[in-house]
């Protein structure tokens, strides 16, 4: 049992979202059980996350970290700060995520979900009710977006205004690298060129390789066209790391990248010449 006692005030409107839907029912099922909640919606990516939040205005979101996409994080950076619900995150095992919670003093559940971990997120998630610990709250979470995305959350002048990169092409600002039970985010911009090696692409940024099973094509659909562009068949290239261009053979060019490497460009991907003009 989450708990067993009368609401005394108006049931808290909540959110759930998670791109599983056996995720979803799980969470909604417990949830129930709590009187003072009401549970308004759910939502099964990070664009309807957005719709329903502005939609509905919850008062408190479970908000799944892990998503294709649009993840929970690219979530909170598209929000006004005056939009941010009280948010409790959900996540598979992940250092990089819960170490960020812990900095900024937040809640979040691990998958599995336990229920006394379960009650304990809802004990402190019920303390928005008062506008001090609320502020606090968007405090903290404002802190967070900073952190883990490099940037303040959009307002809506500066978003108007800034139309190019990953906000013009609809891109997250981020790589999702998931390996097993642990997810690393890689900023777009830190990658300096990534290969394929059969069903795994190998990453290479900030001087780490980083192993992604997923197609080239998938791949390069997520990525941000004015940062990464494919320059081979199993070859994508930063071109903002691109340091020298030296004709090859068979109208090919050999690229020097910021870090000495040097790749290949196919005569086949010869019209993305025109990115190192």
């Amino acid at each position: 049992m989450i708990c067993c006692w009368a609401p005394m005030q108006k049931p808290l409107k909540t959110l759930i979202v998670d791109d599983e839907t056996r995720a979803r029912r799980s969470l909604r099922t417990r949830l129930v059980e709590a009187p003072d909640l009401e549970i308004v919606a759910e939502a099964r990516d990070g664009h309807e996350a957005l719709e329903l939040i502005r939609r509905h205005h919850p008062e408190l979101v479970f908000l799944d970290v892990q998503m294709p996409g649009v993840d929970g994080f690219d979530v909170l950076r598209a929000l006004k700060p005056r939009e941010l619900p009280a948010i409790i995150f959900v996540t598979m095992s992940d250092d990089y995520a819960t170490r960020a919670f812990e900095t900024h003093t937040l809640d979040y559940l691990l998958k599995p979900i336990s229920d006394s971990a379960l009650r304990d997120a809802l004990a402190g998630a019920r303390k928005i009710r008062d506008k001090k610990h609320a502020a606090n709250h968007r405090k903290r979470l404002l802190g967070l977006v900073r952190d883990i995305t490099g940037r303040a959350p959009r307002r809506p002048r500066a978003a108007k205004n800034r139309g190019a990169g990953a906000r013009r092409s609809g891109k997250s600002p981020r790589l999702a690298i998931r390996d097993g039970g642990r997810t690393t985010w890689v900023r777009q911009q830190d990658i300096e060129w990534i290969d394929a090696a059969g069903d795994y692409m190998c990453v290479h940024a900030s001087g780490e390789t980083l192993i992604m099973r997923t197609t080239m094509k998938h791949l390069e659909q997520a990525l941000n066209p004015s940062i990464l562009q494919r320059i081979h068949r199993s070859t994508i290239v930063n071109i903002k790391q691109v340091k020298a261009l030296e004709p090859h053979m068979n109208g090919e060019y050999f690229l020097t990248l910021a870090s000495g490497h040097r790749v290949k460009l196919s005569r086949s991907y010869k019209d993305k010449l025109a990115h190192f003009a």
